[in-house]
C-alpha cells in the first residue's frame, strides 16, 4: 500500500504537467483550426459551385472513411518519403484539425440545411446580400443547432489526442506509459490517466450543458 501511494504521489504532477502543457494545447489548437476548416467546408458543400463541392466532398469522404491513427502515420511517417516533413506536434495539430474539420463540417452543414429556405428567400427579397443573410440570419440559428454535436466533437477530440503518442508526442498518455514502464504498475498508471481524461471531459460536459441551457433561454 505504501508503495502504491508513493507511486500515485510521484505520478500526479508529471501527468498533470503533460495534460496542461501538451494535451490541452493540442486539443485547443486542433479544435480551433478544425472549426475554421469545418465552416469553409460546410459553405463549400452547400454552394452551387460543382467543382468546389466535389473537392470538399472528397476531403470529407477520405477523412471520415479512414482511421485517425492511419492519418497520423501518413502525415508524420509517410509524407517525409515525398519530401514533406513535419515536427511531431505540428503533424498532430494538422492531422487532428483535418479530421475534426471533416466531422464538424457535416454538423455545420446539417445545421445550415435545417433552417427553412423561406427565411433565405425573405431576406433576399429585402435586398440583403448573401453574406448578410449568412451572418445575420442563418449563422445564429445554425450555431444554436450545432452547439451540442460540436461540443461532443470537442470532448471526443480530447480523448483522440492520446493517439498522438504514436508519433512520439509526450502527452499525458505517453507520460503514463513511461511511468508504468519504470514502476511496473500499468493498471495503476493507466487508471490515473483515465481519471485525468474523465475530469477534463466532465468539466467540458458541464460547460456544454450550461451553454445549451443559456441558449435555450434566448
Amino acid at each position: 500500500m505504501e508503495r502504491t501511494l508513493s507511486i500515485v504521489q510521484t505520478s500526479l504532477w508529471p501527468l498533470l504537467t503533460a495534460l496542461l502543457q501538451v494535451t490541452i494545447p493540442l486539443t485547443i489548437l486542433s479544435f480551433s483550426f478544425g472549426l475554421i476548416i469545418a465552416v469553409i467546408t460546410a459553405l463549400a458543400r452547400i454552394s452551387k459551385q460543382r467543382i468546389l463541392n466535389t473537392i470538399f466532398y472528397l476531403y470529407v469522404w477520405i477523412f471520415r472513411g479512414t482511421p485517425l491513427l492511419v492519418q497520423l502515420f501518413i502525415v508524420f511517417f509517410g509524407l517525409p518519403s515525398v519530401g514533406i516533413q513535419f515536427e511531431a506536434f505540428p503533424a498532430a495539430v494538422l492531422t487532428l484539425s483535418l479530421n475534426t474539420g471533416a466531422y464538424a463540417s457535416e454538423t455545420i452543414r446539417s445545421a445550415l440545411l435545417a433552417i427553412p429556405n423561406g427565411q433565405y428567400e425573405s431576406a433576399a427579397s429585402l435586398g440583403m446580400s448573401r453574406w448578410q443573410i449568412l451572418r445575420r440570419i442563418l449563422a445564429p440559428q445554425a450555431f444554436k443547432i450545432a452547439v451540442p454535436p460540436l461540443s461532443n466533437t470537442l470532448i471526443s477530440l480530447v480523448k483522440d489526442t492520446s493517439l498522438a503518442s504514436s508519433i512520439t508526442i509526450v502527452e499525458i498518455f505517453m507520460t503514463g506509459q513511461r511511468i508504468a514502464a519504470r514502476t511496473y504498475e500499468p493498471l495503476l498508471l493507466y487508471c490515473l490517466v483515465a481519471v485525468y481524461y474523465l475530469m477534463v471531459c466532465t468539466v467540458l460536459g458541464y460547460f456544454q450543458q450550461r451553454l445549451e441551457q443559456r441558449m435555450a433561454r434566448y
